[in-house]
């Protein structure tokens, strides 16, 4: 990390704001995609996200995270021995997206993917939405699951972010912490 100013340029955190605009766009055309996949597939459909608060959604950061994401989405799948029907991933600049349809029931999904988000260093930053092939999404609490918990308090995240509790820069520095910490793994 290098200063500018009284900022402080990272590398991994850096790249182009993007507009609310554009994150409402992309967030129709990922419905419009998973739509799609339930009423080709009739199987519930597993889509991937990241937690990515501020205006800048793709940077070399959030790449190396959603590859491991990726990673261990795909290895869960294999591992269950679950048939994947479709996947694909999007690399935009409103951030990275995946979607995997998936031939197994919606609950059984999501509780694997629950684990996943839980039990990995960087699975606070994950996303895993699991859409049932009724077209009903499923929460984290109708599977039994805890809510999420807030990047830096352990407070439920819903919480924290509906009273802006922490500001920008405390969660960017908490996400690029836990980047760096994976990344400084071996």
């Amino acid at each position: 990390m290098q200063q500018t100013g009284s900022h402080t340029f990272s590398p991994l955190m850096h790249g182009e704001a993007v507009s609310l605009t554009d994150v409402l766009t992309a967030r129709e055309q990922r419905a419009m995609r998973q739509q799609a996949l339930l009423t080709r597939f009739h199987q519930p459909v597993l889509s991937l996200t990241l937690v990515t608060p501020g205006p800048v959604k793709d940077s070399i950061g959030y790449r190396h995270v959603m590859a491991e994401a990726l990673r261990e989405g795909d290895q869960l799948l294999w591992r269950r021995g679950w048939k994947v029907l479709s996947r694909e991933v999007h690399w935009l600049d409103t951030g990275p997206e995946a979607l995997w349809a998936v031939e197994q029931e919606a609950q059984t999904v999501k509780a694997a993917v629950v684990e996943l988000e839980d039990g990995h260093p960087l699975g606070r930053l994950w996303d895993f939405d699991v859409i049932a092939s009724s077209g009903e999404p499923l929460s984290r609490e109708a599977s039994g699951a805890p809510a999420r918990k807030c990047l830096i308090c352990q407070q439920p995240s819903r919480l924290c972010g509906r009273s802006r509790q922490h500001s920008l820069p405390e969660l960017t520095t908490q996400i690029e912490k836990m980047m760096r910490s994976w990344l400084a793994r071996d």
